[in-house]
């Protein structure tokens, strides 16, 4: 009977696909970097040489770092980096890194109603949205992009929230971009994930405005203190952190395009 039990155990686990020994992290990130396939690409090419599996949790920045905060995550992979700056002083996270960057747009209707085509500044292109009343759908969930959006409005000297064309929906960036093509609105974006969904989620829209310098969107990678948390993998979590700055990771994250040929990510670790 009692090997009996023991092959059923066996087969119970096998069903499951549980393997002793396998070592899986967990990573909190942003919901630009699984929308866009990144982690989909990058993951197996990293499985496959070191044996380590990785679950990702895709929030916004915010939430991904309260998460590694908490310590329910061994590394977060965001992007806004005077935050992750912040809660490294604050000794929640060590051995941050630059990773990638890539560069936020701002989207509209393809008859871009409110004109804002030609304009070259984020925030001159902001003043002329309020001015219009044009419908703007805001992430409003402290993601990276949520954090940048809110800093072109500060410049503006504009309070949008208290206006009715103003929409904060709290959802990640590709629902945020369906519902602003429902509304016929705007909204900022990050090119990866515009470049990777635009044309699967068959979205009636187009890039109004691009390459304002204040628009650079930088993505950095670190690892939960073990200190904090003593339950976290930090010694695993650092084999990913370290082979993604390598020359192979780069090349991997340089690699990596959508169907078109278009680069979604430009490596840049130091």
């Amino acid at each position: 009977m009692k090997l009996r039990a023991v092959v059923i155990f066996a087969l119970v686990l096998a069903c499951a696909n549980v393997s002793f020994g396998e070592t899986r992290i967990r990573c909190a990130s942003t919901t630009s970097t699984q929308n866009s396939g990144f982690f989909e690409y990058i993951l197996p090419i990293f499985e496959k040489k070191s044996g380590i599996k990785i679950d990702v949790v895709a929030v916004g920045t915010g939430a991904a770092i309260e998460i590694g905060k908490r310590g329910d995550a061994d590394f977060v992979f965001v992007h806004a980096k005077d935050d992750e700056l912040k809660a490294v002083s604050e000794g929640f996270f060590v051995n941050r890194h630059d990773v990638m960057y890539n560069d936020f747009v701002i989207i509209g209707p393809t008859d871009d109603p409110a004109k804002i085509k030609g304009i070259k500044s984020a925030e001159q292109a902001f003043k002329k949205l309020s001015e219009a009343s044009a419908i703007f759908v805001s992430r409003g969930d402290k993601s990276g992009t949520h954090t940048k959006e809110l800093s072109i409005w500060k410049k503006t000297g504009i309070a949008p929230a208290a206006q009715k064309w103003y929409l904060e929906v709290g959802q990640g960036m590709e629902k945020t971009q369906r519902i602003a093509n429902e509304k016929r609105g705007y909204t900022l974006t990050d090119r990866g994930t515009w470049l990777a969904t635009k044309d699967k989620d068959k979205l009636e829209m187009a890039i109004v405005l691009e390459g304002d310098p204040i628009l650079f969107n930088q993505y950095g990678i670190m690892a939960v203190n073990p200190e904090k948390h003593k339950q976290v993998k930090y010694q695993d979590a650092m084999k990913f952190v370290d082979w993604l700055i390598s020359k192979e990771g780069q090349a991997a994250i340089a690699a990596f395009k959508d169907k078109n040929g278009n680069v979604l990510f430009n490596p840049n670790a130091k």
